[in-house]
C-alpha cells in the first residue's frame, strides 16, 4: 500500500515588526504556494507579530486588533486556496499573564485547527513571553506532523516523544536572523537539527527568517540527516518540497532505535558472561 505525500511549501522573508508589512509577504506566499500544488504553507517564528526583543522592543504596544484582523484575512486567504498554514505569531492571554509564542495551524476550512506555543523558551524570550506545555500533532495526506519552535531544537527529548508518537515529519519555525556574523548558531542551529532527523528518522522542515544577518537559510532536511533543498542566505524566498514515505533512506540505528526510546542503552538485551569483561583492569 502507498504511503503518504505531502508537498510543503517552506518559506522565508525578513519578518518585521510591522503586521501590516509581514501579513502582505505572507498572504503573497499563499498564493505562490497555491500555483504550485502545495499542500502546506510553512512560515518562521513569530513571521506576523514580529519578535518580541528583537522586531518589537515589548509587547507592551502590539496592536492586538490589527493582528486579529490580519490573522482573520490570511485565515479567509487559506480557506479560499484549500491550503493548510503553519503561521508564526503571538497569542494573548489574560493579563497579566505574558503571551505565547505560537504557531497557528490553519486548515484549508480557513479555521484554525490548533496552535503550538513555543515550550522550551529562551531566558530573553521568557521576559516576553509564557511557555507553552503541549505537543500539536496532526495528519495530512497521510503523513503524521508536528510543529515546534527554535529553541525546541537544544533539547532531544521532545523530539524522542515525537518519535514514539509515530510523527513522519516536524515543521520547525525559527527566528535566527539579525544576529552578529560571528554568532555561533551559523555552526549549531541546522546541524542540530540534522541529528534529530537522522536519529529519529523523520523529515524537518525549517522556516527561518532572512533579516539580515541571518546565519542559516531555511531548509528542507530528509529522515538521513542531509539538508536535501535549502533556500539562499539572507533572501525572501519559497521551495516546495514533496514529503515522500514510500522513499527509504540509510538508517543504521533501524533496528535499534526502538531499545534505545525505550530506556534500553545498549545493542542487544544479551548479557556478556566473561570476567574480562567485568574486570576494567585487565589489559
Amino acid at each position: 500500500m502507498a504511503l503518504g505525500k505531502l508537498k510543503i511549501a517552506t518559506c522565508q522573508f525578513a519578518v518585521s515588526g510591522s503586521i501590516n508589512r509581514n501579513a502582505d509577504r505572507i498572504e503573497g506566499f499563499l498564493r505562490q504556494a497555491k500555483k504550485r500544488k502545495a499542500d502546506i504553507v510553512h512560515l518562521p517564528e513569530s513571521a506576523l507579530s514580529g519578535y518580541a526583543g528583537t522586531d518589537l522592543e515589548t509587547l507592551n504596544n502590539l496592536n492586538w486588533q490589527l493582528l486579529k484582523e490580519r490573522t482573520e484575512k490570511i485565515m479567509a486567504l487559506a480557506g479560499k486556496l484549500g491550503l493548510w498554514v503553519v503561521l508564526g505569531s503571538t497569542h494573548k492571554l489574560t493579563p497579566p499573564n505574558k503571551p505565547h509564542n505560537c504557531l497557528y495551524l490553519i486548515g484549508p476550512d480557513g479555521k484554525i485547527s490548533d496552535r503550538y506555543d513555543k515550550r522550551f523558551c529562551t531566558e530573553g524570550d521568557l521576559q516576553h513571553y509564557t511557555q507553552g506545555n503541549r505537543f500539536v500533532i496532526f495528519t495530512v495526506n497521510k503523513v503524521r506532523c508536528a510543529l515546534l519552535i527554535c529553541f525546541d531544537l537544544r533539547f532531544p527529548e521532545p523530539y524522542r516523544e515525537l518519535y514514539k508518537e509515530k510523527v513522519d515529519c516536524v515543521l520547525q519555525s525559527f527566528y535566527n536572523a539579525r544576529m552578529e556574523k560571528n554568532t555561533v548558531h551559523k555552526f549549531i542551529m541546522r546541524q542540530t537539527m540534522q541529528c534529530r532527523a537522522a536519529t529519529n528518522y523523520f523529515w524537518a522542515s525549517c522556516a527561518n527568517s532572512s533579516g539580515y544577518y541571518s546565519p542559516w537559510p531555511s531548509c528542507l532536511i530528509s529522515p538521513d540527516g542531509i539538508i536535501a533543498h535549502q533556500l539562499r542566505s539572507n533572501r525572501a524566498g519559497m521551495m516546495v518540497n514533496t514529503i515522500d514515505l514510500n522513499r527509504e533512506f540509510y538508517d543504521p540505528m533501524k533496528n535499534f532505535r526502538d531499545r534505545a526510546a525505550n530506556g534500553a542503552l545498549s545493542s542487544s538485551s544479551k548479557k556478556t558472561l566473561d570476567s574480562r569483561s567485568k574486570d576494567t583492569g585487565i589489559l
